[in-house]
């Protein structure tokens, strides 16, 4: 069975996020993996049922200041050759993207989200998001769409929030992961860009989190479940 699932991360933070304390809900084991200190991405075996590459402060766009991300970068599409269910958030899939020959790049008018969002399903009747969706966003980098990839959610800023290229390849530009605890570290950073255009205000941010968060958790334990138990339910 395939029941193990292999972590990217790309910072020091407590593993406290929601892929984390839900997949072994499901049954999973979970194996973190940290290129940014230093640590190889492993061969992909058989009990592997999928890959997630979560979100950070590097960007696509800095690769040779992050020579990790390169390596990450061939090590996804190697997951992508065989097949494996791929899930990236923030810059995760941006990654995906980039690996998929969708650029990744800066607004043009150098706008950031960091707060909570609207994300829009692009699709009425497949609704990859339900109405009234707000998400935790905190980027300056967006994707572009990859060829052969459908676009499954937009924003007012960075127009593309979500997509899916094949059955078992899915990026989110926002942080369904995230939580109220997660949130307070990040407002508390002192890299936090309350500055830049786009931005949200600290009370605007604490007042959509009180309204919005377990909406998108529940959305998002859903998503994991759906997303990674069709591979366990099909492997031998």
């Amino acid at each position: 069975m395939a029941r193990k699932i292999l972590l990217v991360e790309h910072h020091d933070e407590p593993r406290d996020d929601l892929a984390s304390m839900f997949l072994p809900k499901l049954g999973f084991t979970l194996e973190y993996f940290r290129p940014f200190a230093g640590q190889s991405l492993p061969d992909v075996e058989e009990d592997t049922a999928g890959i997630i590459i979560t979100g950070g402060a590097a960007n696509v766009d800095e690769m040779n200041q992050y020579p990790h991300l390169r390596e990450e970068a061939r090590w996804i599409e190697y997951c992508l050759k065989k097949d494996i269910p791929a899930l990236g958030l923030c810059l995760g899939a941006q990654l995906l993207a980039h690996v998929l020959g969708g650029p990744v790049a800066p607004h043009d008018d150098g706008a950031q989200e960091f707060g909570l969002y609207e994300i829009k399903a692009t699709d009425d009747e497949r609704q990859f998001v339900p109405d009234n969706f707000f998400a935790v966003q905190f980027h300056s980098r967006g994707f572009e769409v990859p060829k052969d990839a459908e676009r499954l959610a937009a924003g007012d800023i960075f127009p593309n929030q979500a997509f899916r290229y094949g059955d078992h390849v899915l990026g989110t530009q926002f942080h369904p992961e995230c939580t109220l605890a997660i949130l307070r570290r990040w407002q508390a950073l002192d890299a936090a860009p309350w500055r830049a255009p786009g931005v949200q205000a600290r009370e605007d941010q604490d007042r959509l989190a009180a309204s919005h968060l377990n909406n998108v958790e529940h959305w998002f334990e859903k998503l994991l479940g759906d997303f990674f138990t069709s591979r366990t339910d099909n492997a031998h």
